[in-house]
């Protein structure tokens, strides 16, 4: 069975590998606005599922794999900054607070689906002008969301974590592995 992952992020495709490494990349060309009737928290799985279907309409005898990630702080989703200012002005936002890191993953195959959400707590430290300017500099947050990669410099930021550290990355692949396996038995399939 192929295995399509429908994301373009390099880190999603490193931890992929640790489930299966027999998979291939297809990022979805979808529009990712939100229905405002959506919850907040919701809105990572809500664009997993849209990613991962739009792929499996053209693929549908693979097993499509979508995922998405936001970072959130009271009821306000911190996406990807768009310059250096916003990625600035979201880490002094989450300077010295627990933010909560969602990831939702949604799994298609032969028109079955499944999506779930995966929620880890990140505290940060409390971080000077100079240590936010410095890391903002290193170029290394403007294609994460939240404005920094606990994989990377980012880890820097951080107090402690409590929860899944690929969460963080941006793929649980501990769960989504479960997920996989259980999707497959509910709907009588061998697990590859």
């Amino acid at each position: 069975m192929q295995y399509i992952l429908a994301s373009a992020s390099p880190r999603r495709k490193e931890l992929m590998q640790l489930i299966n490494k027999d998979f291939i990349i297809m990022p979805a060309n979808i529009d990712e606005t939100v229905n405002a009737n959506i919850p907040l928290n919701f809105t990572p799985e809500y664009l997993a599922v849209k990613k991962a279907e739009f792929v499996a309409n053209q693929h549908p005898n693979s097993l499509v794999i979508g995922s998405d990630t936001g970072v959130f702080l009271d009821n306000t989703m911190f996406g990807k900054p768009k310059n250096n200012a916003e990625a600035e002005q979201m880490l002094k936002t989450l300077s010295g607070k627990t933010h909560s890191v969602i990831t939702g993953c949604a799994l298609f195959y032969k028109g079955k689906h499944l999506s779930f959400s995966e929620e880890t707590k990140v505290e940060f430290l409390n971080l000077t002008d100079s240590q936010i300017l410095n890391y903002v500099n290193s170029g290394e947050c403007l294609d994460k969301a939240g404005a920094y990669a606990i994989q990377g410099k980012g880890a820097l930021l951080v107090k402690s974590i409590n929860g899944d550290y690929f969460n963080v990355v941006g793929l649980p692949v501990s769960r989504l592995n479960r997920e996989i396996e259980t999707f497959f038995k509910l709907f009588g399939e061998k697990y590859e």
